[in-house]
């Protein structure tokens, strides 16, 4: 009897475990079909930032072209590899946290990722006065701090400007940008 009992409960277990798995496998599945898009969008996201780059002109041309991720980032992976624009300018990138007294002095241009209030007023009051180009990767409503607010979907990576940051930047961007994100914005 008891032979049975172990046989049962053995046959129960391996019942159990062959359920979990085959539940399980569709769910890791997922996974990778997210982090394809995830790589995807990173690739689409970097494209348009140095094309933002490409179009962007400060005051004293940096070599190299200083970029500071701030704040935890969806899809900044690709920028991270550092890139060469087509202009020959190499792009060197690095992370530095949000209250970071530094920032100013330390990037030419920032990607912003998700950051509370308190933590974008600061940086924003850090950067005040600098020529420091600002792209928002976050649910930023574009209209306080950042230069460049990304919208990313499957289909494409958008953004929107904010012409009164640009202003103060110090940092001039060409009409065409300008015009590209009006555009854009108005695709479905």
């Amino acid at each position: 009897m008891n032979v049975a009992a172990r046989r049962g409960t053995s046959c129960a277990l391996s019942l159990l475990l062959a359920a979990l798995f085959l539940s399980a496998g569709p769910a890791q599945a997922d996974p990778a079909m997210t982090a394809a898009q995830a790589q995807q969008r990173a690739k689409a996201v970097t494209q348009v930032v140095l094309g933002i780059f490409s179009y962007a002109r400060w005051p004293v041309e940096p070599s190299p072209l200083r970029l500071c991720l701030v704040g935890p980032t969806e899809y900044a992976d690709d920028l991270i590899k550092g890139h060469v624009q087509e202009s020959g300018r190499p792009l060197q990138v690095r992370r530095l946290l949000a209250d970071d007294s530094q920032v100013a002095q330390a990037c030419d241009a920032i990607y912003i990722g998700k950051l509370d209030q308190g933590q974008r007023d600061r940086l924003f009051e850090r950067i005040s006065g600098h020529p420091v180009l600002s792209i928002s990767e976050a649910d930023d409503p574009c209209t306080v701090g950042s230069l460049f607010c990304l919208r990313v979907s499957d289909q494409q990576v958008a953004f929107e400007v904010n012409l009164d940051s640009v202003a103060r930047s110090g940092v001039r961007i060409h009409p065409s940008v300008l015009q590209l994100s009006r555009r854009r914005a108005v695709q479905p």
